[in-house]
């Protein structure tokens, strides 16, 4: 029902810092995860997008205040809190622990062939 809030936040501080380091990134000394980042952002953003879609279209988020189901419940609060805490977070850590292997993966093959 709210899983899709960590990973958004990711995505907010991800383009943050992406924003912010712009310059580094464009130079070919940088480290290998800042020149990889804008990756990393769309992975978040889309994967923060097709979940927003689900919980749509399975009625977990509605266009009406308080927008998420759970909390028009006594104790929803806590529910949705859980499910950040037990499947937000871990989606979150899965998918950028898979993106710094894929960056570090594509930075020595980059070696290899040069």
């Amino acid at each position: 029902m709210c899983c899709f809030i960590v990973p958004l936040a990711q995505a907010i501080a991800t383009t943050a810092v992406r924003h912010a380091k712009a310059a580094s990134v464009s130079n070919p000394g940088s480290h290998v995860l800042l020149r990889q980042l804008p990756a990393l952002e769309k992975m978040l953003w889309g994967g923060t997008l097709m979940l927003i879609v689900d919980h749509i279209i399975n009625g977990e988020l509605t266009w009406r205040f308080p927008f998420f189901t759970a909390l028009g419940v006594e104790g929803g609060f806590g529910v949705m809190l859980r499910e950040m805490l037990t499947v937000g977070v871990p989606m979150s850590l899965v998918l950028t622990a898979a993106w710094v292997l894929w960056a570090v993966w594509k930075d020595r093959r980059a070696l290899k062939a040069a």
